[in-house]
């Protein structure tokens, strides 16, 4: 076996030891950090158990080829040796994919902004079907999703919806939703059957939690006010509402859902962490695509990578020129293979 193979062995059975060791167990950031490696690390050693099984089998069936001169046996091994060597190889390529090196980011939470762009209230039901199919998506992949901020319209769109969502390898596979998404579709409040073009943008930050990025008090400017919106009993008559100015970067986080100031301000400063850090991401980026030309886009919300066409039931990845069918479906949260074909794209 591949050295490489035996050090990943060894590396997954020290993990396996740790999540029993007490230090680790007491310290709730080393047993995440630890739990979220042994569950990366533990498919990775199904697969090579399977690679050490099939290269021995493939021993046997050799040695068979070489020893025994019954004619059918000859026959039978040849035929073991070719499905051994192309199994064999298989299981290299997959396994060597999986042990690319990771974005630091992927394993992490999301925080996602969807706001509504050139369309009025179309624009802002289009970010409401975009909601919905991230949140479809998150459902399906066992995730958890919570609304953070919203500012809804009366038909039932939005002009700005801001939410969390939680699980294993979030960012991994929303990260390439960054964007200007644009649909394509006669709206229900068009008489004519004219189709419109509108727009909304998707922001995914990655969730920066405190030891990620340290922001000192004094660079933090709060303000609180009186709610706006449909509120409730309390909602419009007591300053809950919270605005927080993060001073060195001029970034500005508004949060009003919560009755209470303390859950407000809470929200604000999960989302204003993020934002500093997919601004810091940001500028990594950059320079990463000035060393190379990707196929994948920055994420930069000015650009437009994708378009929803509804008369044709066909959406459009412009990054990487590729086109799916059963719109309804995809709008269902049924985009993992679009997010496969990026993935692929980027690597």
């Amino acid at each position: 076996m591949d050295q490489k193979f035996i050090n990943l062995k060894n590396q997954y059975e020290k993990t396996k030891a740790d999540l029993s060791d007490p230090a680790v167990i007491n310290d709730n950031q080393k047993f995440k950090t630890t739990s979220q490696e042994y569950t990366r690390l533990e498919p990775i050693i199904k697969k090579i158990n399977e690679l050490d099984k099939a290269e021995n089998q493939l021993a046997q069936a050799q040695q068979t080829l070489a020893d025994d001169d019954d004619q059918e046996l000859i026959v039978i091994a040849q035929d073991e040796i070719s499905s051994l060597n192309e199994l064999i190889t298989r299981l290299e390529n997959e396994i060597s994919e999986d042990m690319r090196p990771e974005d630091p980011m992927d394993k992490k939470n999301i925080i996602v902004e969807i706001r509504a762009g050139t369309g009025g209230d179309e624009a802002a039901l289009f970010a409401a079907n975009l909601f919905r199919m991230y949140s479809r998506y998150a459902e399906r992949q066992g995730w958890k999703t919570k609304i953070m901020d919203s500012n809804q319209i009366g038909i039932g769109g939005f002009k700005e919806i801001i939410f969390e969502i939680g699980g294993q390898n979030v960012y991994k596979n929303l990260k390439y939703e960054s964007g200007v998404h644009r649909v394509q579709r006669v709206p229900d409040t068009e008489k004519s059957g004219r189709i419109h073009t509108s727009a909304a943008t998707v922001a995914v930050l990655p969730e920066a939690e405190e030891y990620d990025l340290e922001i000192k008090p004094e660079d933090l400017r709060i303000d609180v006010f009186r709610a706006g919106g449909h509120g409730g009993q309390s909602v419009n008559t007591t300053d809950s509402a919270v605005r927080i100015t993060h001073l060195p970067t001029n970034t500005v986080v508004s949060c009003q859902d919560e009755k209470s100031q303390l859950k407000n301000k809470e929200k604000a400063l999960k989302i204003l962490r993020s934002r500093i850090l997919a601004n810091e991401q940001e500028k990594l980026d950059r320079k990463r695509r000035e060393d190379r030309r990707s196929q994948i886009g920055s994420g930069d919300r000015s650009e437009k990578i994708r378009t929803y066409n509804y008369p044709q039931d066909r959406v459009t990845d412009h990054r990487i020129k590729e086109n799916w069918h059963s719109l309804p479906l995809i709008l269902d949260g049924n985009i993992q293979p679009i997010i496969d074909a990026l993935r692929k794209a980027d690597q």
